[in-house]
């Protein structure tokens, strides 16, 4: 149950951080940047915290291996594997075979490409973040834009299909419904992967051979962009024009948020992502520049994991469902993170219908609506979910 708003690595097993030249932006497009290419039998250890597919010691490298030795400052933008991590000395390895095969340390096999009958003679890292396997006439055989994860960077699209998807939440009820960023051919949806699924955002467009295009949006300079047949570069959400990098992120909050390198002169301990300072102490770090579904949904209440399973969200504050006379039939799972949402205090029973009654909330919205009953009264929509044991919930608009 998802909360009512009132109305009033180890973390990681194969990853790529965010690489950066620390020179002039031009027009935010993608540098040109010297990724050398990887051949047959090449394999790397993980001996620390992350793998690195690459060793040379020119500046930009040594720039990079600065960035990624500080937690704080690595951003992922493509993993596999990632809720599932391997062990220290883990190997990642491009076979002779053509196939990318991520091992742990007892040489189980925890994630490949599957490439190895497919003619594959390399693999690079391309200038926009894409990692490539390809074959001898340069042909494209795998790629991991074609599996994103939770993240969009400049240049990347969103195909018909593909979802963006959070990595699992510390919060305890973030693994109850998974929130997922999808497109089709009638415009751009979120949703939370509920039975049924319900969605919480939404984009249309007028399409009408949505049914019969091959349509994606793709992350340009400026907007989240629709493509399709008979369609170009149709603006689905403003995005503020690059200056420099930036990448966009579904967080587990359902929160679609676009971040952006910047400088800044001295240090602030507000600074979440710092990277790199200069002896004149130029500090450049990643700043959220947009959160893009925001306005759309009226603020944080139109979120459905706002306060977490059956919180209330009112005036920026969770808490659980209490009657007017102060009694509960709910308590917080963590009473300092109230947005980590409520449990039961006596669980529901199936068996034990008779002895379970409706707790009227009023003055109270739900993030998503959709009347399943019309031509109904508040009496006979509660009656419909007593009869459902799997119902929870009736919720009755007036």
């Amino acid at each position: 149950m998802v909360p009512f708003c009132c109305l009033s690595f180890f973390l990681l097993s194969l990853s790529f951080v965010f690489l950066s030249q620390f020179s002039n932006f031009a027009n935010a497009q993608a540098q040109a940047l010297d990724y050398p290419t990887v051949t047959l039998s090449t394999r790397w250890t993980n001996n620390g915290d992350y793998f690195q597919c690459k060793s040379s010691h020119s500046s930009a490298e040594l720039l990079i291996m600065r960035v990624m030795t500080d937690d704080a400052s690595i951003e992922v933008v493509w993993s596999t594997n990632r809720n599932n991590p391997v062990k220290i000395n883990a190997t990642l390895e491009l076979t002779s075979k053509g196939d990318l095969v991520l091992k742990d340390a007892d040489g189980t096999i925890a994630w490949s490409t599957n490439t190895s009958s497919k003619s594959v003679v390399g693999l690079n890292l391309t200038d926009l973040g894409n990692l490539v396997l390809f074959d001898k006439n340069n042909v494209t055989v795998w790629q991991s834009f074609d599996h994103p994860i939770d993240t969009l960077v400049l240049g990347q699209k969103l195909m018909a299909g593909q979802r963006l998807m959070p990595s699992v939440s510390e919060t305890n009820w973030a693994i109850d419904g998974t929130l997922t960023l999808y497109m089709n051919g009638r415009g751009l949806f979120a949703q939370i992967e509920t039975s049924p699924p319900q969605i919480y955002y939404q984009s249309l467009i007028d399409n009408p051979n949505a049914n019969t295009e091959s349509p994606y949006v793709e992350f340009v300079n400026g907007s989240l962009a629709f493509f399709s047949n008979s369609i170009q570069n149709l603006s689905l959400i403003l995005v503020p024009h690059a200056s420099f990098v930036q990448y966009m992120k579904l967080g587990s909050d359902g929160h679609l948020r676009v971040y952006q390198l910047s400088y800044k002169l001295g240090w602030s301990s507000t600074a979440a992502r710092f990277i790199w300072s200069s002896p004149d102490y130029m500090c450049a770090m990643w700043e959220e520049v947009a959160d893009l579904l925001t306005m759309s949904l009226a603020g944080d209440c139109g979120y459905p994991k706002v306060c977490g399973q059956y919180g209330i969200y009112s005036d920026g504050q969770c808490s659980c469902p209490t009657l007017s006379e102060g009694m509960s039939y709910f308590r917080l799972v963590n009473y300092t993170k109230p947005n980590f949402g409520c449990s039961k205090n006596i669980p529901l029973s199936c068996e034990a219908s008779q002895d379970q009654s409706f707790l009227e909330l009023k003055d109270v919205t739900y993030f998503t609506l959709t009347s399943n009953l019309m031509n109904i009264d508040a009496s006979s929509c509660k009656e419909a979910c007593a009869k459902n044991c799997s119902c929870e919930a009736a919720i009755f608009k007036y």
